[in-house]
C-alpha cells in the first residue's frame, strides 16, 4: 500500500507543474478575456472598465466591417482550401507509385510547408510587386501585362489565395498521399480481376476509401484558413478592407481603435463559428468513416 501510495504521488508531482501551467497560460487568459467581453475596457485607459452586458456582442450585427470582414473569410477559406484540395489530392495521384527520385521530388514540394508563414508573404509581396516583382516580368514577357497585385482592391484577395494555396498545398499532398497508401492492395487486385475501368475504380474504390482522412485535412485546413493573419499583415496588411479577414479586424478593433472589450467579444463569436462548423464537418466525417468501414 505505501509504494503504491508512493507512486500516485509521484504521478501528481510530475502532472502539478504541467497543470499549473496550462491553468496560468490557458485557463486564466481565456477566462479574463470572457470578462473583458462584457466590458468597455479600453487599451489606453484599462482601469476605467466597466460592464455593459452583452452590448459588445450585439454591436457586431450592426458594424459593417464585420459583415465584410465575415464575407473575406469565408470566400479565401473556400477558395483556398478548395484549391488546395483539388492540386494536393491530383499531386498524390501522381506520387502514389514508386519511380525513381520520388523521394527527392516529394521532399522539394514539401519544402513550402516549412517555411514561416510571415517570411513567406514578405517573399511573395516581392515576388508580386506590380514594377519589379518577378511575376509581373514573366507576365510582361508573355505579354499579358503588370497586374498591380497587392495594389488593384480585385486582386488582393487573388493574391493571397495564391500565397496560401502555394504554401499548404504540400500538407493537403501528405495528408492525401498517407490516405492512398492505406487503401489495401488486394482491393485493387480484386478490381482488376473484375476488370473495373479506372474511373469506376476511383469512384468506387480509392475516393470512398480516402475520404474520411482527406475530410479531416481538409477541416484542420478550414479552421486554420478561418483564423488567416500572418499572411494577411505581410502582404495587404491588416486595415485592408479588400483582404481583412476576421482576424485581421479583430488586430484592427484591438490595436487601432483600443476597444479591448469588442475585440473580445468578436474573438468569441469567430470561436462559436468556427466550433459549430467543426462539429458538423466532423459528424459528416464520422458518417463517412462508417460508410467506409462497411464496404
Amino acid at each position: 500500500m505505501g509504494e503504491a501510495d508512493g507512486d500516485r504521488w509521484l504521478k501528481v508531482g510530475f502532472v502539478t507543474p504541467a497543470l499549473l501551467l496550462l491553468l496560468c497560460v490557458n485557463i486564466f487568459p481565456l477566462l479574463y478575456s470572457i470578462w473583458l467581453s462584457f466590458t468597455n475596457a479600453d487599451l489606453i485607459d484599462s482601469g476605467s472598465a466597466g460592464s455593459v452586458g452583452v452590448l459588445n456582442y450585439s454591436f457586431l450585427f450592426f458594424d459593417p466591417r464585420y459583415a465584410e470582414a465575415l464575407r473575406t473569410t469565408a470566400l479565401f477559406v473556400v477558395g483556398a482550401v478548395s484549391a488546395q484540395l483539388v492540386f494536393g489530392y491530383g499531386l498524390a495521384l501522381c506520387l502514389r507509385d514508386r519511380f525513381r527520385g520520388k523521394a527527392v521530388l516529394l521532399t522539394l514540394l514539401l519544402v513550402p510547408m516549412m517555411m514561416p508563414p510571415a517570411v513567406m508573404g514578405v517573399y511573395w509581396k516581392l515576388i508580386l510587386d506590380g514594377s519589379y516583382g518577378v511575376f509581373n516580368h514573366l507576365l510582361s514577357f508573355l505579354g499579358l501585362g503588370q497586374p498591380q497585385w497587392t495594389t488593384d482592391p480585385d486582386l488582393k484577395l487573388l493574391s493571397l489565395l495564391i500565397v496560401d494555396v502555394w504554401m499548404w498545398t504540400p500538407f493537403m499532398l501528405l495528408i492525401c498521399l498517407a490516405s492512398l497508401n492505406a487503401i489495401p492492395s488486394y482491393i485493387y487486385e480484386a478490381a482488376a480481376i473484375d476488370r473495373a475501368s479506372r474511373w469506376r475504380v476511383f469512384c468506387r474504390i480509392t475516393l470512398p476509401m480516402s475520404a474520411p482522412l482527406v475530410g479531416l485535412a481538409v477541416l484542420l485546413r478550414a479552421t486554420d484558413a478561418l483564423k488567416q493573419f500572418d499572411l494577411v499583415m505581410a502582404v495587404t496588411g491588416p486595415n485592408d478592407g479588400a483582404t481583412q479577414t476576421l482576424s485581421a479586424l479583430l488586430y484592427q478593433v484591438m490595436f487601432r481603435d483600443g476597444k479591448v472589450g469588442m475585440a473580445s467579444a468578436y474573438s468569441y463569436v469567430v470561436l462559436v463559428v468556427v466550433i459549430a462548423l467543426a462539429s458538423v464537418f466532423l459528424r459528416y466525417l464520422n458518417r463517412l468513416q462508417r460508410q467506409a468501414g462497411g464496404r
